[in-house]
């Protein structure tokens, strides 16, 4: 074996290392729902982000012992490119292998932009669409008489350490949900295929398939839950627009213990047409191949509408990261300002360390996925000239110049949303009191998980096409058991009643929660019908109750389906 095929071989086994390890930690994921180890289901999620990076890293300095100077001979990387395509070929998951193979040599080179001689160029990695191996399920053909014995054989099928609280019930409630969401077909249900791998996050366990008739055929998710009372299903999901929430990007990852996942990929798509592939690595937990996907398929919009020049994206201008988009694709690129206005009382690292913490946390559908994204290089002549001039003035640190190219040192990179103070004034009546009384429920979900915003501003949330307010501004951000939830002192003279500042000493980190309603920015009729339904969020005694609860690690459930959902 010559030098080029051996080194192409430790990267190959180094992958292989990753992908054990990877699918030892989803793996946990039926034991902690089997125990209610909710906390214990946290800390995989944390450790199963962290592996890839932590394995790119055994892997490049094990080249280095054994290549020695060698490792940035880029001659030698591109035979080790060659070898390597060779050896992973005939993968499913091929193109998980390039992006670890490409993260490796950017980390040996520090590469800006695109190495084409030593990487994979991500614009020519294969489409996962052209992967035709059939993902492992179950198919299920329903009785017509006694549905609810084919709904409780499909439960046994999965089998738990746990029994069901009432199995036959639950295989009735799946039957009758199932007839009520499809009524409108006009066509009996024929047949149910589930995938064998089960999906896990958060506190619930979902079996994920599709429900068919004699035409058509419509998404079918299955969730369960374990309570005192044992195993039950909770709900039953069926339209679109409800499964597209739980695999949406303002969510935690999934673990599910898939053997190759590129086919689910696939598979998953039938289900959800209009996700984009990247989203769907993304929330299977690759990460990595959800960033090189969303690469891939930005540039190939990017480089088919040469005429088209990034611009500022719209809505308030942000006081610590400058945003910008291309109309045209719904992405937006975030840097970090060099200087902050004197009101944020943050650092460049503080942004950071933030952007990581919620990247980290379990989102429960309220906190944009945020990219990171480093060295990456535009063409100078596609930006807008006040957006470049914004660029150079306020993010010169993040910038450097290469011939005709703009390289960005770091970036955030998101989808676009509709700021929440845009969408406001554009809806009727009806359509913004939703949005508001959402915008409410998205603070008390962040709490409930110990997130609190901080920057409650409507400019810092967005609206999803589903009409979810969702936050993406994160820097400043922070838990809530690092708060201080105060009562507002009463004021004991006429002078300190008048006062235009508080009167008493606030240190940092000390919250206000009855004065909130002045700081978002809500119409006066908006800002009560928050308070009438969500009259809590302005209660000292609610914050600091919650608070103690999750200083002992008790969350509060989160459902991530609306009541109606549920089945009875």
């Amino acid at each position: 074996m010559d030098d080029a095929a051996a080194y192409a071989s430790l990267i190959d086994e180094a992958f292989a290392d990753y992908h054990a390890r990877f699918a030892d930690i989803t793996r946990r994921a039926k034991t902690r729902f089997e125990q209610r180890d909710w906390n214990g289901a946290r800390d995989d999620a944390v450790e199963r982000i962290a592996l890839y990076d932590a394995c790119v890293d055994e892997c490049r300095l094990r080249l280095q012992a054994v290549m020695g100077q060698r490792a940035f001979d880029r001659t030698l990387w591109h035979a080790i490119r060659a070898r390597y395509a060779a050896l992973i070929d005939t993968q499913i998951d091929r193109e998980l292998y390039k992006t670890f193979y490409n993260t490796l040599t950017r980390r040996f080179f520090r590469t800006q932009g695109v190495d084409a001689q030593v990487e994979f160029v991500a614009l020519d990695i294969a489409p996962t669409e052209a992967i035709t191996h059939p993902v492992a399920r179950h198919n299920y053909l329903v009785s017509q008489t006694r549905p609810m014995d084919t709904f409780a054989r499909l439960l046994g099928d999965y089998v738990f350490a746990v029994p069901y609280a009432h199995q036959a019930r639950c295989a009735a409630a799946i039957a009758v949900r199932l007839h009520d969401d499809l009524t409108g077909w006009g066509e009996p249900v024929r047949a149910v295929e589930l995938l064998d791998t089960v999906f896990y996050r958060e506190r619930r366990a979902y079996l994920v398939g599709r429900v068919l008739g004699e035409t058509r055929f419509a998404p079918c998710m299955i969730a369960l839950i374990h309570d005192e009372a044992g195993l039950r299903v909770d709900a039953v999901l069926t339209r679109r627009a409800d499964v597209a929430q739980l695999f949406g990007i303002s969510r935690s990852y999934f673990h599910a213990d898939l053997p190759t996942v590129g086919d689910a990929v696939v598979f998953l798509r039938t289900l959800l047409p209009h996700k984009p592939i990247d989203e769907l690595y993304t929330v299977l937990g690759r990460a990595k191949q959800g960033k090189t996907e969303r690469f891939r398929t930005f540039y190939h919009h990017f480089n088919d509408h040469p005429g088209e020049q990034l611009i500022q994206a719209e809505g308030t201008r942000g006081l610590v990261m400058a945003v910008f988009t291309l109309p045209s694709y719904p992405l937006v690129f975030k840097l970090i300002r060099d200087r902050f206005a004197e009101t944020k009382q943050v650092t460049r690292q503080d942004v950071e360390d933030r952007y990581a913490l919620v990247f980290n946390r379990d989102r429960v559908g309220r906190l944009l996925d945020a990219q990171p994204y480093r060295s990456l290089r535009f063409p100078l002549a596609r930006f807008a000239p006040a957006l470049l001039e914004e660029l150079q003035q306020t993010c010169a640190s993040s910038l450097s110049f290469e011939g005709e190219d703009v390289i960005i040192a770091l970036c955030y990179v998101q989808r676009r949303l509709r700021p929440l103070n845009l969408y406001l004034r554009e809806q009727p009546a009806e359509a913004a009191r939703a949005a508001a009384l959402d915008y409410g429920q998205a603070i008390v979900d962040m709490a409930r998980n110990n997130i609190f915003p901080g920057d409650m501003l409507l400019k810092n949330f967005g609206v999803s096409r589903h009409g979810r307010v969702v936050f993406y501004d994160y820097d400043e951000v922070r838990l809530i058991t690092d708060c201080r939830f105060r009562d507002w002192p009463k004021a004991q003279s006429y002078e300190e009643q008048m006062a235009d500042e508080p009167w008493f000493h606030v240190a940092p980190g000390d919250v206000f929660p009855e004065r909130f309603a002045q700081f978002m920015g809500l119409p006066a009729a908006l800002t009560e019908a928050v308070r009438a339904v969500h009259g809590q969020l302005f209660d000292p005694a609610w914050w600091r109750e919650l608070q103690a609860a999750l200083a002992q690690d008790r969350y509060p459930d989160t459902p991530p389906y609306p009541p109606s959902l549920r089945v009875a």
